[in-house]
């Protein structure tokens, strides 16, 4: 549609400048130099096109920003939707949270889920904002009637001053004709009432052209002046929107590294040893110092080479030093997970699950255990 509007101005120019040459040719009073090219209409002609130009560049900028305004909303509704289903999820894990170390985490993400919220909430009435103070005012003047109004005027200008061309070069025509010949009555007649139709249509020209450009003006005038109060509307919202997350991010991160500094800083919490103490080393001496019973064989003699898997260090003097890789002669196994055994040339106490039991063991390595 650009296009051709674009061609059909430059055919109008054409049309124009060969319509003048007509007149210089035919030299008549209404020629190039005559009443009808006077320079404040040329001026007014001129001057119509630009305010033509600029409404129209003015409006298709206007169209872009609704656009591009309708873009961010559609966008930002979904990401508001994603901010609150992760607020949700935050929500949820932090009440429902089981984890037995405590609730570092699960204070960490309520806050999170909070300020997600107070956020999204802030996103949201951002994109309101940009519907009702950006995008609807200007949809309606792209759409509005004074703009149509002024270009419907300016249009109808145009055809005027074309038509007023056209019976400028009918009255030279006449007038020339007039003069190569003796003339009659009727000839007269014809050229008084081109002459006249003439004038009527300058006069009702000069009359539209004011009021198109007068139109056109307050319509120039009225989009620089609406457009450029949206655009600083539009600053302002997403600048208020901005310093709020701002504050609200700030908060939480105070409260997180507050949280983080006083884990970090605080003691290690303490193992508590729920592992009994071992028994008397004298319950296991006795058992070879006096005849022990049945039972008691069956508990304590099935020796067997165990190998630890990780070092103990021994707390009193009746429980035995162990290193990784050392085996031992496992003696007694008692039902509160210690066991008694010998490893090079000592005897002692260490807890069970620090050993395994191995069926075979290199001849080199049971040397080192006595």
């Amino acid at each position: 549609m650009e296009a051709i509007r674009k061609q059909a101005s430059k055919l109008r120019e054409q049309v124009a400048r060969q319509q003048q040459a007509v007149m210089k040719q035919f030299g008549g009073g209404y020629g190039a130099d005559g009443a009808f090219a006077d320079e404040a209409e040329a001026q007014q002609h001129s001057k119509l096109e630009k305010l033509y130009i600029s409404t129209r560049a003015a409006k298709h900028f206007q169209r872009d920003i609704v656009r591009g305004v309708e873009g961010y909303i559609v966008t930002g509704s979904k990401q508001v939707e994603i901010g609150n289903k992760l607020c949700e999820d935050g929500k949820k894990y932090g009440a429902e949270n089981t984890c037995t170390s405590g609730s570092t985490l699960s204070k960490a993400a309520l806050c999170y889920a909070k300020a997600r919220s107070l956020m999204e909430k802030e996103r949201g009435n951002l994109l309101k904002a940009l519907g009702t103070q950006v995008a609807e005012p200007l949809r309606a003047m792209v759409m509005g009637a004074p703009l149509e109004d002024a270009r419907h005027l300016a249009q109808r200008y145009d055809r005027m001053r074309q038509e007023a061309e056209a019976q400028a070069i009918e009255v030279s025509k006449r007038q020339m004709k007039l003069r190569e010949t003796s003339g009659n009555g009727d000839m007269i007649s014809r050229l008084e009432t081109a002459e006249s139709k003439l004038q009527e249509l300058k006069s009702n020209m000069g009359v539209l052209g004011k009021e198109a450009v007068a139109a056109m003006t307050a319509v120039e005038a009225q989009q620089q002046r609406l457009t450029l109060q949206r655009l600083i509307a539009m600053v302002e919202s997403e600048r208020s929107y901005h310093q709020r997350v701002l504050q609200i991010l700030d908060q939480l991160e105070r409260e997180m590294v507050s949280e983080r500094q006083r884990i970090e800083g605080a003691p290690p919490p303490a193992v508590e040893n729920s592992m009994p103490p071992p028994p008397p080393y004298e319950e296991v001496n006795s058992i070879f110092m006096r005849n022990p019973t049945v039972a008691e064989l069956v508990e304590t003699v099935e020796f067997f080479l165990a190998e630890a898997i990780q070092s103990y260090r021994a707390e009193s003097e009746t429980e035995l030093n162990l290193a990784a890789g050392d085996y031992i002669v496992v003696r007694k196994v008692s039902n509160n997970g210690w066991a008694e055994g010998e490893c090079r040339g000592k005897a002692g106490w260490f807890p069970y699950d620090y050993i395994e039991k191995r069926d075979r063991v290199l001849a080199s390595k049971v040397a080192q255990v006595f």
